[in-house]
């Protein structure tokens, strides 16, 4: 029989951690049906026939988020075998809210009580079994990040799963509340069972004033006026809204069962030790500039101390595989044709490209870092104040973080922000930052006219994509925009030390990625690149690329990029196919240019640009209309193709007033 276990948490409870102890490598991700909420799954180890789905952080099941609208549809609709209720040991009492509205859903469910090495260590306990007894429910305490207790958890899950008990202690409530949950229980008990709903979860949404609730059980007019008044009669009882009735009564449970089980004498060492960090990592003041700094020293090790030489290694050895393969080609008597297609067109190409595979792995191996460690969220929180003033909250900077990885997940990821027009604004605003396809071209550009400077290069490149975000969000906000941003709440998780396993992954992750994208799209594009440089309109095999369909066309549009000081129709050229990947933009290069390897490029880069114009092209570069993956993200998340146009044409307006500020008046300046 094959099982389906839904994995649900708080956020920064180490839900991730725990979903890749639990699946290793054999997970994929992808996207809830009809959103671009991200979905992770996988198989549990050793355990085939489990699949485990990891939904996404939430708080409650409120239809407040579309975290929360996944999360609990998942649930309803999916009908899991069973849930893993990852709980924060260290923070027990909040997130224990979640836990009882789960329970009230009546799946079987193990809590998984993680963090617990931190709680010992702190010299606090929880007396598990105790816990276990109040809810009715497994618990079985771990740590994820050590990779401690996950056997027995495994253990019990299977279990659970194999004789589907469920001990769950749902009437947890008294008074008022209880009166009116038991009350309608009973005007809404077929309802509640034709649309497939848990009865006691059904009552309590009702209770809360659920729309969507409401509406899934087609209640008579009659009934709901009884409801309503049922309820009317608790607020008055109580003193209090619906809302606040239900939160009281849970949290007056937990208060009360915890006070038997769970026994804190002091912070944990991490809390503790947390406190102090922020201090200085969250100062007024300073928390910026040492983000900032932060930011450099990863710029710095990246692109020059650590990942020149490893780019240098893996470019020597694709240029011997490459002298391999055109030595066998002349051996075997190719034709000259098809030998220039797959040396001079698709290893060209692709080689160009992946050469640049240790520097992305190493930034994201970084990245990874401050993410696992907690300071992620800390920048957000130090950025909500820069934020507010171009008219976004800081929860704005994670979308606009994740799109320095790629800006289809990032676009996607505005669908965390409640109010329409921040997710709108941030929208718009995210492709400036600067995704890891471009990294390939700021390499090429670096290594041909900044080779001893690159890491400050590259830190200025990126944030003048994070200076003109701004100039364009006060635009914005003062046109399109207008409004204030909403509150921006958000809780800050203890520092940690990253889980290497978590952190390999995701450094795993993306260098699958970017293999992937390097032997489809670019390995296309590479080839429809030589075509169109190898022949003229008659299909005539050229001699000199100068006479190809591709120069024709380039040298149209060529003329446009004379106030940013390049004209050469490949510099246009490449920046056309740069729209289908960004990493094209290189691989084009390489291939119209004919250099076999990255010094080859150097030499010929240098005499299409001179070192101001080739900063030009770079603030073009990162500032223009993402790649059509991007674009249509862009196009389905703000409803129309209009809207997605006008952001795009608004991108590529600013990249261009920008690069040619860039170049005049560095020519003024002498710098040109």
């Amino acid at each position: 029989m094959k099982y389906l276990l839904a994995l649900a948490g708080n956020q920064n409870c180490g839900k991730t951690t725990l979903f890749n102890c639990l699946t290793g490598s054999n997970q994929h991700v992808g996207n809830f049906p009809g959103v671009t909420v991200e979905k992770k799954e996988g198989q549990i180890k050793r355990q085939k026939d489990v699949t485990i789905v990891d939904l996404p952080g939430i708080y409650s099941l409120s239809p407040y988020t579309s975290e929360e609208v996944v999360t609990r549809d998942f649930i309803l609709k999916e009908h899991p075998n069973a849930i893993i209720n990852i709980v924060d040991a260290t923070n027990i009492e909040r997130n224990l809210y979640l836990t009882l509205q789960l329970m009230e859903l009546g799946l079987p469910m193990v809590i998984a009580l993680n963090m617990m090495d931190e709680v010992r260590a702190s010299g606090n306990s929880i007396d598990v079994d105790v816990l276990s007894q109040h809810l009715g429910v497994p618990i079985v305490p771990i740590s994820a990040s050590k990779n401690e207790g996950i056997p027995e958890l495994i253990e019990t899950v299977m279990k659970v799963l194999r004789s589907k008990e469920n001990q769950m202690k749902l009437d947890f409530c008294t008074g008022a509340v209880h009166k009116a949950i038991h009350s309608i229980a009973h005007i809404i008990e077929e309802n509640a069972k034709e649309a497939g709903f848990p009865l006691r979860y059904a009552a309590t949404k009702m209770v809360e004033g659920d729309e969507p609730t409401r509406q899934a059980l087609h209640l008579k007019e009659s009934d709901l006026h009884i409801i309503e008044h049922v309820v009317a009669d608790m607020e008055e009882s109580l003193h209090t809204d619906r809302e606040a009735a239900m939160a009281d009564m849970r949290y007056q449970y937990i208060d009360q069962i915890c006070k038997g089980c769970v026994f804190k004498h002091q912070e944990t060492r991490e809390q503790i030790r947390s406190e102090k960090i922020d201090r200085i990592l969250t100062h007024k003041y300073f928390g910026i500039p040492i983000f900032l700094c932060i930011m450099l020293v990863i710029f710095v090790l990246t692109f020059n101390v650590l990942g020149t030489p490893l780019q240098e290694l893996l470019e020597s050895g694709i240029n011997v595989v490459t002298g391999w393969l055109n030595d066998f080609l002349v051996k075997i008597h190719v034709s000259e044709w098809l030998r220039s297609l797959l040396i001079d067109g698709a290893c060209a190409g692709v080689g160009s490209v992946l050469s640049f595979l240790p520097l992305i792995v190493l930034l994201f191996f970084f990245l990874s870092l401050l993410e696992d460690s907690g300071y992620i969220a800390r920048v957000a929180f130090v950025m909500d104040k820069l934020l507010r003033k171009i008219g976004l909250s800081g929860r704005s900077f994670v979308p606009m973080l994740i799109g320095f990885g790629c800006s289809v997940p990032a676009i996607m990821a505005t669908r965390t922000l409640s109010s329409d027009r921040d997710r709108k604004m941030t929208i718009i605003l995210t492709p400036f930052m600067s995704c890891s396809a471009k990294l390939p071209i700021y390499g090429m550009i670096t290594m041909a006219f900044f080779p001893k400077h690159a890491g400050l290069v590259m830190f200025s490149v990126y944030v003048l994509g994070i200076i003109v975000a701004i100039i364009s969000g006060l635009i914005l906000k003062s046109t399109l925009f207008k409004g204030n941003p909403v509150p921006f709440v958000m809780e800050l998780p203890a520092y940690r030390i990253p889980a290497a396993k978590s952190v390999l992954l995701h450094m795993w992750e993306k260098a699958k990625d970017f293999i992937r994208k390097a032997f489809t799209v670019i390995f296309l594009a590479s080839i429809l690149i030589w075509f169109l440089q190898s022949f003229d309109w008659s299909l005539n095999l050229v001699s000199d690329s100068t006479n190809s369909i591709l120069a024709s066309i380039g040298s149209v549009i060529a003329p446009i990029f004379i106030p940013l000081g390049f004209s050469d129709w490949r510099a246009s050229t490449a920046l056309i196919t740069g729209l289908t990947a960004k990493e094209t933009v290189k691989s084009t290069l390489s291939v119209l240019t004919g250099a076999a390897t990255d010094l080859q490029l150097s030499s010929v880069l240098q005499t299409i640009f001179t070192p101001l114009s080739a900063f030009s092209f770079l603030a073009f570069t990162i500032l223009y209309m993402p790649c059509v993956a991007a674009f249509a993200a862009t196009k389905r998340e703000l409803g129309s193709m209009h809207a997605a146009l006008l952001s795009s044409l608004y991108q590529t307006g600013m990249a261009y007033v920008v690069a040619t500020i860039i170049f005049q008046v560095g020519r003024l300046l002498g710098l040109g």
